[in-house]
């Protein structure tokens, strides 16, 4: 390859490339009409090239036939060979009408131009019929004088003298023809694709209205930041499916900034309680420590007592909210499959170490799922400490878990049926336990964690009182093929005091 060529290939490329890029800067209305017309414009330049060419070969098919049947008297012929002895050649009588040209082509190539007949160049083709090579032949050709002809040569003989006559038609009827028609057909696409650009800038404008309409709405939520903004989304089409996808996400983003405010105004609400219990009593131990007069011993160790209970409080109230505003981890990659049993064995441990005065007894079947460990066992223990801190002294908590489902069971007061839906919103709390430690955000996130993990939980009043919690998981009783049930092999559950 030269390097001309090479170069003009990457000429042309580059060509290629701008106008791509210039057509990509273009608005999506301004893009569509130029489309548009240009899809017409390809489809209007191949009908029209078909339609000329189809009547091209048709009025070539008509001349042909014309020449196929014109019949040259045998005189006139005789006369045309003599003409090409003769100096004064004689003028014929029966010469074929006007439009047509006749002369004689001889087997050296040379002619005898008939009367009234225009000269034609002698081709091979020609040559090789006169010289009884070919029938006949069909061509085109020029005249002396450069008019474009159509000429059927034939092999004769006149007089014992073997010879081809070339008969011809001027093509001038023909070309004019068809340069009227290209005319006509250039006209017809110019208006074609005038008209397409136009209707596809119409229906560019009235299709884009609803784009149109979304793009003004995400500007006003950008603008504004306001997600309650709606827009209508009427059929199936994809702008509609659009719009309606639009419209739930604000609604979403609505809902998660309403949440997001009022786990803020919650959490500043609660975190109130605490810092001021915590100023009160830390500036009483300043004033103390300031004045010189000390505090009893009894008040300061109460006091002393206070601040450590404030700050466990805010730690558990912050260690929470922490809980509660965790991502998902991307991907899930921190799911895994978990016994169960064993992560309600270990928060056993710990609550009997918070209520040591109470009879924990439990009934452990194995039982394996997927969630992610550390918020599993997290809600399990809210689960257990709950029922810890309503349950009497002396008392009794009753763990089962069987096929999946964890219950609970205190005997406690109780909670009355008209506070049961409320258990698992954040930051509520009963009437009757605000007086106790807590954040109200135990149960909230037992519920995340159950629905995450694809469960769910539920409080309801026992049978002879107490509440009985139920966290519902699903799962299997062995666990998957490659890992090993950890304890002690052929047990099918654990039970403990």
């Amino acid at each position: 390859m030269s390097t001309a060529t090479t170069g003009g290939g990457a000429a042309a490329g580059g060509a290629r490339s701008r106008l791509g890029a210039w057509i990509a800067r273009l608005p999506l209305r301004q893009r569509l009409t130029l489309l548009t017309a240009a899809a017409v414009a390809v489809a209007v330049a191949v009908s029209a090239l078909a339609c000329w060419l189809l009547t091209r070969a048709q009025l070539r098919d008509e001349v042909d036939s014309s020449l196929q049947n014109v019949s040259v008297p045998a005189d006139y012929l005789q006369l045309t060979y003599a003409n090409c002895q003769r100096t004064d050649p004689d003028e014929s009588k029966n010469a074929p009408p006007s439009y047509y040209n006749v002369q004689i082509v001889q087997v050296d190539g040379s002619r005898c131009i008939g009367p009234n007949s225009q000269p034609v160049r002698v081709q091979r083709a020609d040559v090789a019929v006169a010289q009884g090579l070919a029938r006949d032949t069909l061509h085109d050709a020029v005249t002396t004088e450069g008019a474009d002809v159509r000429v059927l040569t034939k092999h004769i003989g006149v007089q014992g003298v073997q010879f081809a006559v070339s008969i011809s038609r001027p093509l001038t009827e023909v070309d004019s023809a068809l340069n009227r028609l290209a005319l006509l057909l250039a006209a017809v696409a110019g208006l074609g694709v005038v008209g397409a650009g136009t209707a596809g800038l119409v229906i560019a404008r009235s299709g884009l209205k609803p784009v149109d309409r979304l793009t003004d709405a995400v500007e006003h939520v950008a603008r504004t930041e306001d997600l309650a903004i709606r827009i209508p989304a009427d059929g199936e089409d994809e702008i509609a499916r659009l719009s309606r996808s639009f419209n739930t996400m604000t609604a979403a983003l609505a809902a998660s900034r309403d949440l997001q405010q009022q786990l803020i105004a919650d959490a500043g609400h609660e975190l109130r309680t605490p810092l001021t219990s915590l100023r009160t009593n830390i500036d009483l131990l300043v004033r103390s420590e300031r004045s010189g007069r000390p505090i009893p011993p009894a008040d300061k160790e109460a006091l002393l007592a206070s601040v450590k209970a404030q700050m466990g409080e805010l730690a558990a109230l912050i260690g929470d909210l922490q809980e509660l505003s965790r991502p998902p981890a991307p991907g899930q990659s921190a799911i895994a499959v978990v016994a169960l049993h064993e992560i309600v064995d270990a928060a056993l441990e710990r609550a009997r170490l918070r209520g040591p005065s109470l009879t924990i007894a439990a009934d452990l079947q194995s039982w394996f799922v997927r969630a992610e460990p550390a918020p599993l066992e997290r809600a399990v223990v809210n689960l257990l400490d709950n029922a810890v801190k309503f349950s009497p002294a002396g008392g009794t908590v009753e763990v089962r878990l069987t096929r999946g489902e964890l219950t609970v069971r205190d005997h406690g007061p109780g909670i009355p049926q008209d506070e049961l839906p409320h258990v698992f919103e954040r930051f509520w709390r009963s009437p009757s336990a605000r007086s106790l430690p807590g954040s109200g955000l135990g149960l909230s996130i037992v519920a995340r964690t159950a629905e995450q993990a694809g469960g769910a939980v539920r409080l309801r009043s026992a049978d002879v009182g107490g509440t009985e919690a139920v966290l519902t998981l699903p799962g299997a009783a062995t666990p998957p093929p490659g890992m090993p049930e950890p304890g002690m092999p052929g047990q099918p559950g654990r039970q403990g005091p």
